[in-house]
C-alpha cells in the first residue's frame, strides 16, 4: 500500500490517498510484507536538467539528515527518476528494440511525498492523462514482445514516483518530509529515457518522439 505524506509544505497527511483522485492500490496487489523486492532492472523516465538538479540537491538534504538518499544507494550511479515498469531483468538491445521511440516531453508535477512498504519514500505527481497513456504504450509494448514486468507496474496498480530513499523507517521520515516539502510542487518534463540493469550499472538510452499532450 502507498501512503502519502505531504503534499504541500508543513502539511502532513497519513493517509491511502494518490494525487487529487484519492486512488488507492486495488487490493490483489497490495503486498502483506513489509519489504518491497529490490529493483533489478527498470525502464526509467528522466528529467530537465533544473528538475535534476534540485533533487538532487534533495538526495544531499536527505543524507545530511541522516536518511540515506537514492544517490547513495547500490552503484552510486542513480539519476533522479520516474520509473515506467521494473522486473527481474530487462535484457537491454530485445527490451529498447521493443518500446522503440517513447512519446516524451510529457509533463509531470510533482506535488507530494509518499512512502512503500521497506521504507521506500518518494515523491509523486498527480497521473495525468499523458502520463497514464505514455505509462499503458509502454507496458503494451513490452506485453507484446512478451517481456515481463513486476504486478505492481502494470496499468492497473502503477503508482507514479520518484524514488528518494529505500531505507527511511521511523524517525528517518519524520526527518525526511520537511525536506520533501521544500521542494514540492515541483514540475517538470520527460525528457529522456533508458533501460536500467541495476546489478552492473548499466544503462541502455531509448528513443524518443515529441508527445502530444491534452
Amino acid at each position: 500500500m502507498a501512503t502519502s505524506l505531504v503534499s504541500r509544505p508543513g502539511r502532513l497527511r497519513p493517509d491511502t490517498s494518490i494525487g487529487a483522485s484519492r486512488h488507492k492500490l486495488p487490493r490483489r496487489h497490495r503486498r502483506p510484507s513489509r519489504r518491497l523486492r529490490r529493483v533489478v532492472a527498470a525502464i526509467e523516465l528522466y528529467f530537465e536538467p533544473d528538475a535534476e538538479r534540485r533533487l538532487r540537491a534533495l538526495w544531499t538534504a536527505l543524507d545530511g539528515a541522516g536518511v540515506p538518499s537514492l544517490g547513495d544507494h547500490t552503484h552510486r550511479r542513480h539519476r533522479p527518476h520516474l520509473s515506467l515498469a521494473v522486473a527481474d531483468e530487462f535484457p537491454p538491445e530485445p527490451t529498447a528494440a521493443a518500446l522503440g521511440a517513447l512519446p516524451l516531453q510529457v509533463t509531470v508535477s510533482f506535488q507530494y511525498a509518499g512512502q512503500f512498504p521497506g521504507g521506500v519514500l518518494w515523491l509523486g505527481p498527480p497521473p495525468t492523462q499523458a502520463l497514464l497513456a505514455l505509462h499503458r504504450e509502454a507496458v503494451a509494448r513490452l506485453d507484446a514482445a512478451g517481456i515481463p514486468i513486476w504486478p505492481h507496474y502494470r496499468p492497473d496498480a502503477w503508482v507514479p514516483h520518484s524514488t528518494l530513499s529505500m531505507s527511511a523507517r521511523g524517525a528517518a521520515i519524520a526527518r525526511g518530509v520537511p525536506l520533501c516539502s521544500d521542494v514540492v510542487p515541483l514540475e517538470t518534463l520527460l525528457v529522456s529515457a533508458a533501460v536500467v540493469d541495476h546489478t552492473r550499472g548499466e544503462f541502455t538510452p531509448l528513443r524518443r518522439v515529441a508527445s502530444q499532450e491534452p
